[in-house]
């Protein structure tokens, strides 16, 4: 996943405006225009923080939430979606139920003789589903362990990006689960052994 620098891309664009063709018989009023547009952004950035900051306090006082944010990748958002949507990880007899409850378990549609093909059933809750693959994605971006599965999966396994990606949804759940379960903190090495990517 490759993600393109912002300042680098920022400087390109104004070293490109520096030398191209524009009306100027409006510049105070693209310049007042931009100044409210940058204003409204960091109003938003405020208000987006100070609901960070109540949902972190909140997640404080929940024993289940600590383990998960000590996990790389898994930010408080994540976190307080998962735990909100889910309820209290601790009662689900496994990560499979995880998904059920989020609608990402495999179903097949299929009517009469006809078989169709397996694909996810989407009969649970749609922001649990938003809030694993959200969590999926992040943890595929900066945890070691699931960037090399992914890997492996599209690369050596020829699977598709995103079934490789519903795939960990489901290693994701697991996990979540068997923390709540164990209480036990997160082994990236005991989850996905390190032997496989040698």
């Amino acid at each position: 996943m490759k993600r393109h620098s912002g300042e680098r891309r920022a400087g390109e664009l104004l070293a490109l405006a520096a030398h191209s063709v524009g009306a100027k018989h409006a510049e105070k009023a693209y310049k007042l225009h931009i100044q409210q547009l940058l204003a409204e952004y960091d109003l938003a950035m405020e208000q987006l923080q100070v609901i960070e900051d109540e949902v972190a306090t909140v997640l404080a006082r929940i024993p289940l939430a600590k383990p998960l944010l000590a996990i790389k990748g898994m930010s408080i958002l994540s976190v307080a979606g998962i735990l909100g949507e889910a309820g209290d990880l601790s009662g689900y007899t496994h990560g499979n139920a995880l998904l059920r409850h989020a609608g990402l378990n495999l179903a097949e549609a299929s009517s009469g003789k006809w078989k169709g093909q397996m694909s996810i059933s989407k009969r649970g809750r749609p922001r649990l589903r938003h809030a694993l693959f959200m969590a999926t994605m992040a943890l595929i971006m900066n945890d070691e362990t699931f960037k090399r599965q992914h890997e492996m999966n599209v690369k050596t396994k020829s699977m598709k990006p995103m079934r490789s990606v519903m795939k960990l949804c489901g290693k994701l759940a697991r996990i979540l689960v068997a923390i709540a379960r164990s209480g036990e903190a997160y082994e990236p090495d005991r989850v996905l052994p390190m032997k496989q990517f040698a």
